[in-house]
């Protein structure tokens, strides 16, 4: 009995040790990680200020990029708002005979509005026509001083009553042009001195729309070059920073150092690079783009989105973004410079 006790016992001791040996290697091994990290972090630090010289070109030369896509996602933004909000602005302007009463307007209205692409109608008479002209030149003393009543009521004669409407879908007007050309209510009373405005802007909205194509593939273009030139910088820091460590690393190979250890130092300094690029490409951005944001604005150019975002709390997403872009560019880099040249030193 003393015997099977005693052996009990010894089980017992013995699952204890192992237990408590198993959660000191846990423990030493959870160490030996924060401390390989640790050494890591000091190593790409200490490369960076080391070939201090090559690291800011390939810092410049990322920031470039990360500003040139800024530049690229933001042409394209704006110019695409502001093609959208003239497309919006645009009315097509219908011309009657001069004298067409409310009625008459009103059983227009009618009409239109059974075409589905219509999405709203305003109509004058001659005689608001007439006050509008008034409300335009009440500055002119000229022209007010010549309107006496007889002027008055020839120009009320002459000018024509009007219907202002606004489409869903500015690109496709057959439907409206087909019932106003076809329509007897409208052929009886449309001026046939004076055609409808439809195509009036449409040249504006097409060259803003090409340009914004332009700004988005000429954007992507200068983008991917510049993207490529700091790959090769960066590439080529690596490349002369383990040429110059390559007695360090052989030593370090020697005494049984793994891949990881001897990798991580090369991504952090490309890292470090990544985030320094990060934060000048994203401060250069949004200072470059509310300097020039009134003179945006000053040529009709919609800007309201991106001040939306640069003025509210997005804008600690919007540096996030840049910091990341230049982490992942940075880390292609050295990751493409150390699986060539690693195993070579």
């Amino acid at each position: 009995m003393s015997e099977k006790k005693n052996l009990k016992e010894k089980k017992e001791n013995l699952k204890n040790i192992s237990k408590k040996g198993l959660r000191t290697m846990q423990r030493t091994r959870k160490r030996h990680i924060v401390r390989e990290k640790a050494r890591i972090l000091k190593y790409g630090t200490s490369g960076f200020s080391r070939n201090i010289w090559l690291s800011s070109a390939a810092t410049i030369v990322m920031a470039i990029t990360l500003i040139i896509l800024f530049v690229t996602v933001v042409a394209s933004v704006i110019l695409t708002n502001t093609a959208e909000m003239m497309k919006d602005k645009i009315d097509i302007t219908i011309y009657f005979k001069p004298g067409t009463s409310e009625e008459t307007l009103a059983e227009l209205t009618t009409e239109i509005k059974k075409d589905p692409n219509t999405k709203s109608v305003d109509t004058s008479t001659s005689e608001v026509e007439y006050e509008k002209f008034l409300a335009d030149n009440a500055e002119s003393e000229d022209i007010i001083n010549v309107l006496d009543e007889e002027m008055e009521k020839l120009m009320i004669s002459k000018m024509q009553s009007t219907m202002r409407i606004k489409v869903h879908n500015v690109d496709n007007l057959n439907s409206i042009r087909e019932l106003v050309d076809t329509n007897e209510l409208f052929k009886k009373y449309t001026d046939k001195d004076k055609a409808p405005t439809y195509d009036v802007n449409r040249a504006q909205i097409a060259t803003i729309t090409s340009w914004a194509r332009i700004a988005r593939t000429g954007g992507i273009i200068l983008a991917a070059v510049f993207l490529v030139i700091s790959i090769l910088i960066i590439f080529s820091t690596i490349r002369m920073a383990i040429f110059s460590r390559r007695e360090e690393i052989y030593m370090m190979k020697l005494v049984g150092a793994d891949k990881s250890f001897i990798r991580g130092p090369f991504l952090v300094e490309a890292e470090i690079c990544g985030i320094i690029a990060g934060l000048v490409a994203a401060t250069t951005s949004y200072f470059g783009f509310r300097f020039l944001s009134p003179k945006l604005e000053g040529y009709g150019i919609n800007v309201d989105s991106i001040n939306a975002i640069l003025e509210s709390n997005q804008l600690i997403l919007v540096y996030l973004l840049f910091i990341l872009a230049g982490i992942i560019i940075g880390r292609i880099s050295a990751r493409l410079a150390v699986s060539k040249y690693l195993n070579k030193a």
